[in-house]
């Protein structure tokens, strides 16, 4: 049987250069979204000033209102037309941007950006990307880009151009128009989120810049619990799920379970489909692999995906959290 033509409403599929990044500000600048890479995930971005972009960005993942947005942006200067910056805030951009690491600062009373973005909060998760594709998209339409994650809210991120596709086969409700094509991301778990708001720095999401470096910066560093509440992007309890249910810390796999192994996987038998993060127990390889083998477990006709332990320390700690959130109850 022949495949079924594509839908009328597939976003375009663009390489990076001057003619796309042109056409991408067009689509933003008229409240239309792009996906955009970046050196953690793919973005679904729009313009973070307007109030339509930001809630087709809502609409296009069913995303919870009260979820906030990361804000992209080039460099501190653009920063500091959004939000407050202390010294720890000057420390920490100096210091990881342009990067991973993504701050929640005091928002100013005239930023200019949709009240939608900070979903009620008087904050604002910002971020300036090290990805040459994210910056020249920022710099050439002259505007702050909100950007979450590009997939429908609660699925596995994306980390390649398809991964968007497959995500948003009508464009998300014709939302979504282009999809800059980056490569595949180099990091591939979203950015560590560090709120500054406080006395005490608060964790509330590990990623790529990690506690123990944050700390030899900042200072110490308190981690986030469940009492914290929804403050930053991926604080809700079950995030970053495939379709099938998750077993974590497995030392056995059923025959009709797909296995998720790291480091060296051949005491465990059975498994119908088996990959793995990294044969020789790389955790910036398990990292970059993570989203993508979770995908492609996710399969019809199997009862669940079995993960191998990772050890809990450096990057394991972002690679375990997003795994907890797989895992978790589906609410």
């Amino acid at each position: 049987m022949p495949a079924p033509p594509p839908h009328p409403d597939r976003p375009r599929v663009l390489p990076p250069g001057p003619a796309a990044y042109a056409e991408a500000s067009d689509v933003l600048a008229v409240g239309q979204l792009v996906a955009m890479p970046t050196e953690t995930v793919y973005g679904l971005a729009g313009d973070a000033g307007n109030d339509a972009a930001v809630a087709a960005i809502f609409a296009a993942k069913g995303r919870p209102s009260f979820n906030p947005l990361i804000v992209h942006v080039a460099d501190a200067g653009a920063a500091e037309a959004l939000v407050h910056i202390d010294d720890r805030a000057a420390r920490a951009m100096e210091m990881w941007w342009p990067g991973p690491l993504t701050l929640v600062l005091p928002r100013r009373a005239d930023a200019p950006l949709s009240l939608l973005v900070s979903a009620g909060l008087d904050t604002v998760a910002v971020r300036s990307p090290a990805h040459p594709v994210a910056r020249a998209l920022i710099k050439a339409s002259g505007r702050p880009l909100a950007a979450p994650s590009a997939n429908v809210s609660g699925h596995v991120s994306p980390t390649t151009p398809m991964h968007v596709v497959e995500e948003f086969p009508d464009g998300g409700g014709a939302r979504l128009k282009l999809i800059l094509a980056g490569g595949r991301c180099a990091i591939g778990v979203e950015s560590t989120v560090l709120d500054l708001t406080g006395e005490q720095p608060l964790l509330l999401r590990p990623g790529s810049v990690t506690h123990e470096e944050l700390e030899s910066v900042l200072g110490p560093v308190d981690l986030a619990t469940a009492a914290d509440g929804v403050r930053a992007p991926g604080m809700m309890t079950s995030h970053y799920a495939p379709g099938l249910p998750v077993r974590l810390d497995a030392t056995n796999v059923g025959e009709d379970e797909a296995l998720l192994a790291f480091g060296p996987d051949q005491f465990l038998r059975g498994g119908a489909v088996r990959l793995n993060l990294s044969n020789n127990g790389d955790l910036t390889e398990a990292a970059s692999n993570l989203f993508a083998m979770l995908r492609a477990l996710d399969r019809p006709g199997l009862s669940g995906i079995a993960v191998m332990p990772v050890p809990d320390k450096g990057l394991g700690v972002a690679i375990n959290d997003r795994l907890r959130r797989a895992a978790a109850p589906r609410t």
